[in-house]
Order: structure tokens, then C-alpha cells, then sequence
């Protein structure tokens, strides 16, 4: 899409801006509206009533459901009540989120929690501010660095009073506002639609894993009860057998938590296993070395062990790809018997549904389900010979890297939307872009 820009410019005072247009202005917020902070303390959560809007509900311009909690108004003292009303901007004020804002719709007129600001205006329509408070050069070069002057990121209502908004005539900004709810409405649609491709993808991966280590890769192959409900029908020629029985150890690292430092030792906690891999970006701590010895006395790692998560989140699995870490609570290390376990294949296995499944029903915890080291010889495993078993790991590692493939294709195209949707924003509310007529000459054609 090719738009013109405006007749003249001039230089404003933010600088990360650059010029706007002649006859725009650059406004603090507290001149625009004004900006109350959300109910202190968090009141009784109800089952239904009036939405209580969280920092974790708030997210680029639109109110997640997910997560939401619900309020009796009977429930909160009448002086600390901050109503929502659809107009009214959502700022988030403390927290990991800080600076995220939202713009309120009448289905979730209801009350703020005490992370969060409103912002209610009269001076500017509240869809403009919206797209204003998404572009780079209020959210990036102005509240993300007030927020990060204190060791937690904090934002109070002077601060955001004084943040300046790009402002042009009442006319323009609904013609903006209404062009970019059109195309980021466009380019929300593409994003979705790669999202649900994203988890396609995931599904049919989990899919030929689980398919692969249950039923083999032979389709004539003939077939025999398993003897276990859940699993039904495997090859005639598999073993049915306890997880741990062609295990040469098991070593169960539950204990006392040892000392995190600086520097040291790496620590692979349950965190950094996901997704068959060790994600040592996930969670990074550290043990000193002189407690290595100590931390690691029940059994040191060696490449091609199996790391299992017994919690939060339980059931995770990984191959140990270098020996100089140590290992946390909550992790059972599994070393398999060479000459008739693969450790790719078990890991496969445990991966799987039907293994997911018997996890689930061996498991106990209310909030957390979790499953006890005594509890891990119980879990079946559906076993090939050995050659086959290396033969499903290269057709599983085969196929799942064709998978993998269009999983990055997907997530970069995801990336590019989303930076053509901040750019979009970021040139129609600093006025690079002359939008006023791109509606009637769009409907025109």
C-alpha cells in the first residue's frame, strides 16, 4: 500500500518521533483525560459478576479473557472502587507487563486491580491514544524508559501524566483510528491464521511421535492385545514391560535445594527440560563448584542420559548434551541399558501420549500433579528390538524436522506481521502517512 504524506512538517518534541505534520501537537497525557490507579488489595474473586481487569488480562490494545476473574461490587469498599467504562485506557503500572495498555469495551466494563491505571479521556478520541500508547515512540521511548528506572519495572500516574501524545484534529484522528483498525485487522487475520497453523503443526507432531513408538512403523505388521486398556493393539513381537527395567541406573535427585551463586556450576532445574531438549535459556542457575560433588553425589550426568520431570511441569523429558551441569530437584535421571534400550527411544516413548497418559494416572497433587520416584518403575513401556528402535528414532527425527522447518517458516512469517503491524501504527500516528482519504478511494475502486 502506497500513501501519500503530509503537505508540510515540523520538528516536535519527540525526538525518536521525528517530524509530524505542521498543524499537529504534542500533548501530555494528563492534559488529555484523567488518570486514577486501580483497587489496592485484591477483593474476593467471584464465579460470575463484574470482570476485575488483571495486568495479565491487558495485552496490545485488547482485553484477554483468558485468566479473568470476576467481582460482587457488595465485595469492595465503595471509596476504593474504580469503575471501567468503554473508552477508558488500561495502563499496566507494576510487574513484568508495565507499560502494556488496552482499550475497554462495554463487555468488560467492571473494575481494575491495583496493578493497573486508567486513563479516561477528553481531549482525544480513546482510539487514538490507544494506537499512540502501541507505537514506539511513547510505549519505547518514553514509558519503557521511566519504567526501568527502578530495580522492578514501575510506572506511577505522574510518570505516565507526563508522557507526550502525538495529537492531530478530532477529523484525523478518527480517520487514522478507522484505518488502522482496518488494517491491523487484516493483518491480525494473517497472523491467526499462521497461529493455528503453528499449533497444527505442533499437533501433528505429537502425533507421529506417538503413533511411531506404539504402533512401529511396519502397517502389515502383525498385532497382539498389549494386555493394557489404554494402549490397545501393538506389533506381536514388542514387549510390554516396566519403564525402568532395562534401565542400569535411576537416580532421583530429590533432596535439600543446594546454594545458587553468580557464577558456577550450571544448574538444570525442571524449568530448562521442554520439548525433549535441555533449554538452557529457559532458567539460568548456578551452584558453586565446591558443592558440586556434594549436590551430585547420587550419580554425575553423562551424555545420553534421560532427564525426567517428576513436577511442575511433570512428565518433561531430555538427553543430557553435556556432562559439566548439575542437576536440580524434581529431575529423575534415567541411564538405559545399551544392549536393549535406546535412550532416544525412551525419551520418544515418555514423549508419547499413551505414556503421557499413564503418567496422568499415576500422578497425585491438587494444584500440580506430580508422580513419586516409586511410582516410575509402574509406567509401561511398549518396546521393539533394538534395531527398530533405532530405526523409529530416524524416522521420527526425519519427519519432525520437515515439521520443524515449516514451524520456523510459520513463526517468521508471524514475526514480520507483526513488525509490518508496529510500523504501520508508528507511521500513521506520527503522521509519515497521509491516511485521511484512504478510505473513500479504497471504497471508490
Amino acid at each position: 500500500m502506497s500513501l501519500p504524506r503530509y503537505p508540510g512538517y515540523k520538528d516536535c518534541d519527540i525526538q525518536s518521533a521525528g517530524p509530524v505534520p505542521s498543524h499537529w501537537e504534542c500533548i501530555q497525557l494528563k492534559r488529555l483525560g484523567t488518570i486514577r490507579y486501580g483497587i489496592g488489595e485484591p477483593p474476593i474473586y467471584r464465579e460470575e459478576g463484574l470482570p476485575l481487569i488483571r495486568a495479565t488480562n491487558v495485552h496490545a490494545g485488547k482485553i484477554l479473557t483468558s485468566g479473568m476473574v470476576y467481582v460482587d461490587p457488595s465485595d469492595i469498599p465503595s471509596q476504593r472502587i474504580v469503575w471501567l467504562k468503554a473508552g477508558d485506557v488500561i495502563v499496566v503500572r507494576s510487574g513484568a507487563y508495565t507499560g502494556d495498555s488496552a482499550t475497554v469495551t462495554e463487555e468488560y466494563e467492571g473494575a481494575i486491580a491495583g496493578f493497573d491505571m486508567v486513563l479516561r479521556l477528553h481531549g482525544c478520541l480513546p482510539a487514538f491514544a490507544q494506537y499512540g500508547l502501541l507505537s514506539p515512540y511513547l510505549k519505547e521511548a518514553q514509558i519503557d524508559l521511566k519504567k526501568m528506572r527502578a530495580a522492578q519495572p514501575h510506572l506511577n500516574a505522574e510518570e505516565l501524566g507526563q508522557c507526550l501524545l502525538i495529537l492531530p484534529p478530532i477529523e484525523e484522528q478518527i480517520a487514522i483510528s478507522s484505518f488502522l483498525d482496518r488494517e491491523t485487522a487484516k493483518i491480525d487475520a494473517l497472523i491467526a491464521e499462521q497461529e493455528r497453523l503453528l499449533t497444527l503443526l505442533a499437533e501433528k507432531r505429537h502425533a507421529t511421535v506417538s503413533h511411531a513408538v506404539t504402533r512401529g512403523l511396519d502397517h502389515e505388521a502383525p498385532m497382539k492385545d498389549s494386555g493394557v486398556t489404554w494402549l490397545g493393539e501393538v506389533p506381536a513381537h514388542w514387549e510390554i514391560v516396566g519403564l525402568t527395567k532395562y534401565l542400569e541406573s535411576v537416580v532421583d535427585y530429590r533432596g535439600r535445594t543446594p546454594t545458587k551463586v553468580n557464577d558456577g556450576v550450571f544448574l538444570v532445574t525442571a524449568k530448562n527440560i521442554r520439548n525433549g531438549v535441555i533449554d538452557y535459556e529457559a532458567s539460568q542457575e548456578y551452584i558453586d563448584t565446591a558443592e558440586y560433588d556434594d549436590v551430585m553425589r547420587r550419580g554425575l550426568p553423562l551424555k545420553g542420559d534421560v532427564l525426567f520431570t517428576t513436577e511442575a511441569p511433570l512428565g518433561q523429558v531430555a538427553i543430557v548434551d553435556r556432562e559439566d551441569i548439575a542437576l536440580a530437584q524434581r529431575i529423575i535421571k534415567f541411564r538405559a541399558a545399551p544392549d536393549r534400550l535406546e535412550s532416544a527411544f525412551l525419551k520418544m516413548w515418555i514423549m508419547g501420549s499413551a505414556c503421557q497418559f499413564n503418567l496422568e494416572q499415576l500422578a497425585t497433587g491438587s494444584t500440580a500433579l506430580g508422580i513419586k520416584g516409586s511410582k516410575v518403575g509402574q509406567v509401561r513401556l511398549c518396546l521393539p528390538p533394538l534395531d527398530e528402535q533405532r530405526e523409529i528414532v530416524r524416522h521420527i527425527a526425519a519427519e519432525t524436522s520437515k515439521l520443524d522447518t515449516l514451524k520456523a517458516e510459520a513463526e517468521r512469517a508471524i514475526e514480520l506481521l507483526k513488525e509490518r503491524r508496529s510500523a504501520l501504527i508508528s507511521a500513521a500516528v506520527t503522521g509519515k502517512i497521509d491516511v485521511r482519504n484512504a478510505v473513500p478511494q479504497e471504497l471508490a475502486a
